[in-house]
């Protein structure tokens, strides 16, 4: 019965945060990080570019991760690296727009020296246990449980980073 100046509302059948917690059938975008670590052997910017290009094309391949997707990356060395800053390789394979920042690792007695290490802040849907962390070179003994990585065709890698530092040098006016 209703009451005269009284609104009248439908009884609520769902709980009132249904809209903001989809089911869990319906795919949800979070942010992951995905991690990955190299070495190099000597403290050369050339080298330092080398390694991180090719560490973060791995990540990419490997997790399918489009730089749109991208919230931001963390780039570290060891203190034994400092001859260029190693998120300069991510601009170079067209992370334009992330949000970037180089930073030196904590210095720990008897770790790993000559390190880069990355974490990248991702939008994704995948889970968790389907993000392919990535350790490469003497890195793999930070981490041996991910040192095991899916096949990648090695030549189609070189290939792919070759034609992103081509595009770079155009849009950036700057050469390696």
């Amino acid at each position: 019965m209703l009451q005269v100046g009284l609104w009248y509302a439908q009884p609520i059948t769902q709980p009132v945060w249904a809209h903001i917690y989809p089911p869990k059938e319906a795919p949800v975008m979070v942010c992951r990080g995905v991690r990955g670590a190299t070495t190099v052997t000597s403290n050369s910017r050339e080298e330092i570019l080398r390694e991180t290009r090719r560490l973060l094309a791995l990540m990419i391949r490997l997790n399918g991760i489009e730089p749109e997707d991208v919230a931001s990356a963390i780039f570290t060395t060891t203190r034994d690296l400092n001859a260029e800053f190693p998120a300069l390789a991510a601009r170079q394979l067209g992370w334009w727009d992330a949000a970037l920042l180089c930073g030196h690792e904590m210095e720990v007695p008897n770790s790993l020296p000559r390190c880069i290490r990355i974490l990248v802040h991702w939008n994704t849907d995948k889970k968790p246990s389907e993000i392919h962390h990535v350790y490469v070179g003497e890195a793999k003994v930070l981490r041996p449980d991910k040192a095991m990585l899916p096949p990648v065709d090695e030549d189609d890698l070189d290939a792919w980073i070759e034609q992103q530092l081509v595009s770079w040098e155009r849009k950036s006016g700057r050469s390696r």
